[in-house]
């Protein structure tokens, strides 16, 4: 696959999260995708289906959710992106993420993600990354009660 390729899956990736078109973003991700967080290793999972899960609590809790692609490097199959993704959540405090996502595009689309991405949650407290899966459903319940 050539750059320009991977380059486009990033910028069709881009617009459907800005467009919460969550059928859009997972057709970016291979069916077996891996993510990997090196940080904090207990929040890695695989498949496309915790990327459904995960996604779609991010965009019903943040209904303004917007990311910014700041900066992209394609070397072969690998793609760094540094991204910022915030917004403001229906409880009320504000979301803040900024780092950087390493890809593995062999292919048609995201076949695994390291990310470093961290920020501030809006209550001050500390992300270090994606969230856990008990914070995920904490994200998920909040935005039902609102």
């Amino acid at each position: 696959m050539p750059p320009s390729r991977r380059h486009g899956l990033v910028e069709r990736l881009h617009d459907a999260m800005n467009r919460h078109d969550l059928d859009a973003f997972l057709d970016c991700f291979d069916p077996e995708y891996r993510s990997e967080t090196p940080v904090h290793p207990t929040r890695s999972f695989t498949g496309r289906e915790q990327v459904r899960r995960n996604w779609s609590a991010v965009f019903e809790s943040t209904p303004d959710f917007r990311a910014d692609l700041l900066r992209t490097s394609i070397d072969g199959e690998v793609v760094w992106i540094e991204w910022r993704m915030y917004g403001t959540r229906t409880d009320g405090t504000e979301l803040d993420q900024r780092g950087v996502i390493v890809m593995g595009i062999p292919e048609d689309r995201i076949q695994w993600v390291a990310s470093t991405r961290t920020g501030m949650d809006g209550r001050g407290r500390d992300l270090g990354g994606a969230p856990s899966h008990r914070e995920r459903r904490r994200v998920t319940r909040s935005s039902v009660d609102a």
